[in-house]
C-alpha cells in the first residue's frame, strides 16, 4: 500500500513508547547521552487514531516500542488479566507497527525470548535455538501473547524484533534478573540465555540507525545458570546470601504459568 506522511528527510528524533518503564527509561537516558532528540510518547497503544495523531505530531525518524505488560510481581498476573494483557501486548503492538509502516517509519519492537524451552533436539550445552526455529514454549499466557505478536509483526518490512531473555542491568533494579533471584528462597538451576542491557541496548540503537529489520535473539553469547549468578552475587555483594534449588516440576506447583 502507498506510504503516507512526511518523507524521511523531513523527520528527526526518536519516539519511545514505554518510556516510563524499566527498559524504556534506560533507552531514553541512553539516547539523551548520545545527544539524540527523544520524545516520550503519551498515548496508549490500544488507541489507533490517537496513536497515529501522536506519530504525525512528533514526526520521528525512529520509533521504539518498549511498552508491554509483563505482570507484577511476575507473569502469573497475566494469567488472571488476560484481556488487558492481550490488549496491550498484541493489539497495541500491532497498532503501532501498522501506523509506522503506513508512514514509512522504522520501528524497533522489544519482544521476548521466553518462547523456547529445552527439548529433545535442544539440550543444555548442545544445539542452540535460532531465530528461524518455531517457538515451542506455550506454558504462560504472557509467552503466548509474545509469540502471537511476533507472528503478526513479521509481515511488516519496517520492523526490527529484538527478543530479550531474562534481562540483567548493571545495578540492582527491581526488574533485573539478579534482583529477582536474590528475592527467591528457591530457584531452579538450568542454563539460560540472558540479555545484559548495558551491552545490548546501545546495539539496539545502532541497529535501528542502520535500518536493520527482522527477528534477532537479542542475548549475550552462551548461557548461565541461576546458581552461577547467585554465586557471583554472594562473592561481590553479600557473602551471607543463601538459597535452595528446586526442580522445574516443583516450581510449576507454585506458579499459575507452567
Amino acid at each position: 500500500d502507498k506510504k503516507e506522511g512526511a518523507s524521511r528527510a523531513e523527520r528527526s528524533g526518536w519516539l519511545v513508547y514505554g518510556s516510563t518503564g524499566w527498559i524504556g527509561g534506560q533507552l531514553v537516558q541512553l539516547l539523551k547521552k548520545l545527544n539524540e532528540t527523544v520524545y516520550c510518547a503519551q498515548v496508549r497503544l490500544e488507541y489507533y487514531e490517537s496513536l497515529e495523531k501522536e506519530i504525525i505530531k512528533f514526526n520521528p525518524m525512529y520509533v521504539i516500542n518498549a511498552a508491554g505488560i509483563t505482570g507484577r510481581p511476575n507473569v502469573d498476573w497475566c494469567e488472571d488479566n488476560k484481556q488487558i494483557t492481550q490488549r496491550v501486548n498484541i493489539v497495541g503492538a500491532v497498532n503501532l507497527a501498522d501506523i509506522c509502516h503506513k508512514h514509512n517509519i522504522h520501528l524497533t519492537y522489544f519482544g521476548s525470548g521466553c518462547i523456547y524451552e529445552y527439548d529433545s533436539i535442544h539440550q543444555p550445552g548442545g544445539q542452540s535455538f535460532t531465530e528461524s526455529d518455531p517457538p515451542n514454549y506455550h506454558g504462560s499466557f504472557y509467552s503466548q501473547t509474545k509469540i502471537t505478536t511476533e507472528n503478526l509483526l513479521k509481515i511488516y518490512p519496517n520492523v526490527l524484533i529484538l527478543r530479550l531473555r531474562m534481562p540483567i542491568s548493571d545495578d540492582l533494579a527491581s526488574r533485573s534478573l539478579i534482583t529477582k533471584l536474590v528475592g527467591y528462597p528457591n530457584v531452579i538451576n538450568i542454563p539460560n540465555s540472558v540479555s545484559v542491557l548495558y551491552d545490548l541496548l546501545p546495539i539496539s540503537i545502532d541497529m535501528a540507525k542502520k535500518d536493520r529489520t527482522g527477528v534477532y535473539n537479542f542475548t549475550n553469547p552462551g548461557a548461565v545458570t541461576h546458581n552461577e549468578i547467585l554465586e557471583m552475587y554472594r562473592k561481590e555483594i553479600d557473602k551471607n546470601h543463601t538459597w535452595k534449588n528446586f526442580t522445574v516440576e516443583e516450581q510449576a506447583k507454585v506458579l499459575k504459568a507452567g
